[in-house]
């Protein structure tokens, strides 16, 4: 990649990370912060859900005042708000305030989701911006790695609250990072006045544009499988497996190596094949990884070991549908990048919380209700993916 590709995707990346590590880094803490709290296990969970929910329905306002406001505003507001949730989370005494402080996670934290993809859009189509999307996810995908690990060690020297107080300084760093090393890239000249009028247009435009809705719910689904498995996985991995929380930050991080070892190829692979056809593709295994692995829980198979080697297979095709429907998505809404990186972003939550509401009442501390959950989320995405491959080729040549 080239420098001037490599600079800003190392930014936005690491912007992007702040709301990955702030669901990451404390999963491994959760049946202690439940123990702690007196919290049950889908009250647990819940701290979850109000996260995704506020987070989605936050990406609304990002979206729309980007495009008006330029970017760097919303990320500093956001980022402010972040670390207010940030700090409520650390000192919270009850399990409602700490669902409280989630959520104000969640809508701060909704920004460093919105904003970036904007950002893209402003710089860079078609190949390059794809590149660039998957450089960037390459940057979030070290959060898998490192946060849960990171919040075991905290865990081996300090209680829960530590967690949080690190994301507090994360949330600091960001808002530097923010002021000095990243650019304003919208011009005055370039900005949409915000009014009901415009969002409604805009916002009609987009939930009638066939291609947009079919990609952007193809992205949904296929992220709301690892949402499932985020807010099982730790519960599961300790309670059926047997897994220490060093044990289980270390599971985690294998089972998202395939996600991101196969993202760094999604761009490559699209310049050679046809970004569609590679995310068909993709998608096509997505589904049978997670059908069959479903299959093999259902037979009494899925060990932690078959429940590892599955979920990375499938991760992996991740890796290479879920950058290139996010490119996709917004390749032909330019003139409304921001709305669209919110109204996307929104309905992409919906379908992770829904699941993940849909899954919680089936959950018995086995690996067998994740493993169902995340294999409707692979059949769904299926589906849609029948529609993604009759639209016409929408990615700019390279």
């Amino acid at each position: 990649m080239s420098t001037s590709l490599l600079r800003p995707a190392l930014v936005l990346g690491l912007l992007s990370a702040v709301g990955p590590f702030a669901i990451d880094m404390y999963l491994p803490a959760m049946p202690a912060i439940g123990a702690d709290l007196g919290a049950s296990v889908p009250a647990m969970q819940g701290t979850i859900i109000s996260y995704f929910i506020a987070f989605g329905l936050a990406q609304l306002i990002y979206g729309p005042w980007a495009d008006q406001a330029g970017r760097k505003l919303p990320l500093y507001v956001g980022l402010t708000i972040f670390l207010i949730g940030s700090v409520l989370c650390t000192i919270a005494p009850t399990t409602g305030t700490l669902i409280a402080g989630r959520f104000v996670q969640g809508l701060g934290g909704a920004a460093v989701m919105v904003v970036p993809r904007a950002v893209i859009r402003d710089m860079h189509t078609g190949h390059d911006a794809t590149r660039m999307m998957a450089a960037i996810m390459l940057v979030i995908s070290i959060s898998p790695f490192l946060a849960p690990m990171a919040g075991a060690g905290l865990m081996a020297i300090a209680d829960w609250r530590a967690i949080f107080g690190v994301l507090v300084l994360a949330s600091l760093a960001s808002l530097a990072m923010t002021r000095l090393m990243l650019a304003e890239t919208l011009p005055v000249a370039e900005r949409q006045p915000v009014s009901i009028a415009a969002l409604r247009t805009g916002t009609v435009k987009l939930m009638t544009h066939r291609g947009f809705l079919a990609l952007t719910f193809l992205g949904g689904f296929a992220m709301a499988s690892f949402f499932v498995f985020i807010a099982s996985a730790s519960f599961v991995y300790s309670s059926a497996f047997g897994l220490t929380p060093t044990q289980f930050s270390l599971a985690f991080a294998v089972n998202a190596l395939g996600f991101f070892s196969a993202s760094q190829l999604a761009a490559r692979l699209g310049l050679r094949f046809g970004a569609q056809a590679v995310m068909v593709r993709a998608t096509f295994g997505f589904a049978v990884f997670t059908v069959g692995l479903f299959a093999l829980g259902l037979a009494g198979a899925a060990n932690l070991w078959v429940t590892i080697a599955g979920l990375f297979l499938a991760n992996a095709c991740l890796g290479l549908v879920i950058p290139t429907a996010m490119v996709m998505a917004l390749e032909e809404h330019g003139e409304i990048a921001g709305l669209a990186s919110s109204l996307g972003g929104t309905l992409q939550m919906v379908a992770g919380g829904a699941m993940i509401a849909a899954a919680a009442p089936f959950f018995d501390g086995t690996v067998l209700p994740m493993l169902a959950a995340i294999a409707l989320c692979g059949v769904l995405a299926l589906v849609l993916s029948r529609v993604v491959a009759r639209l016409p080729e929408v990615q700019a040549p390279a």
